[in-house]
């Protein structure tokens, strides 16, 4: 079984990197992508821990310490890109790690704010190899990840599955009214999704969200987990 667990941890972990670091390692994926990280102090903690667990193979987007960013950890090896082209308003949005045989984008998508980073993502996808995109995408489609239609860029998602990519969430779990974010009103929205291409729909076993972490104060965002075979 390989496991990929995203993560939004909120303004770079902080003061909670230590819990942040304890609930990964104990879960133990075999690939974790981190939404909201940050080159700071907590950034290169959580790093270094996460190498002490066996994820010697990292890659971080290139952003200042007061900048989110976007982190892979791995227990198995891959290569690198930046997709710094992608939007050079957001150059630290999207990472790209190849493995083997697929590839994987880490995202931390802005907040309603304008951006190219779709626009990038289905160019990307119309002739690549088989590939999954997980993390804070910060959108999602109305009405149903969210009650109201207050999400920006949800035809982006209409688009991706025109090229052939699902969202594992919704292909396991189907029409499920569940939430990664709260607001402070107590609204719910879905924003951190996996989205994988057709061909390896026969190896995702599971795909679901980790809320107790949520509940717990480790962050504001519930992690998702996809399950491979």
């Amino acid at each position: 079984m390989l496991n990929i667990l995203s993560w939004n941890i909120r303004q770079g972990g902080g003061n909670r990197r230590t819990d942040i670091v304890k609930a990964l390692t104990k879960f133990g994926a075999e690939v974790v992508v981190l939404s909201e990280f940050r080159n700071n102090e907590a950034g290169l903690y959580i790093r270094r821990e996460l190498i002490k667990s066996g994820y010697f193979h990292q890659h971080v987007g290139h952003a200042t310490k007061e900048k989110n960013s976007v982190l892979i950890a791995s227990k198995i090896p891959f290569d690198a890109s930046h997709c710094q082209n992608a939007d050079t308003n957001f150059p630290a949005a999207i990472l790209k790690a190849n493995f083997d045989v697929l590839s994987l984008y880490g995202m931390y998508l802005p907040h309603k704010k304008k951006h190219r980073l779709f626009d990038f993502l289905l160019e990307e996808l119309k002739d690549s190899p088989p590939a999954i995109l997980v993390g804070d995408f910060n959108t999602g489609k109305n009405y149903i990840d969210q009650k109201g239609n207050s999400f920006m860029y949800s035809e982006y998602l209409t688009r991706m599955e025109d090229l052939g990519y699902q969202d594992a969430f919704r292909r396991m779990n189907g029409e499920v009214k569940e939430y990664s974010w709260f607001s402070h009103q107590g609204n719910g929205y879905r924003y951190d999704h996996s989205y994988i291409q057709s061909d390896l729909l026969p190896i995702v076993k599971n795909c679901y969200y980790l809320h107790h972490w949520r509940i717990e104060g480790m962050s504001d965002h519930s992690p998702m987990v996809l399950e491979l075979a």
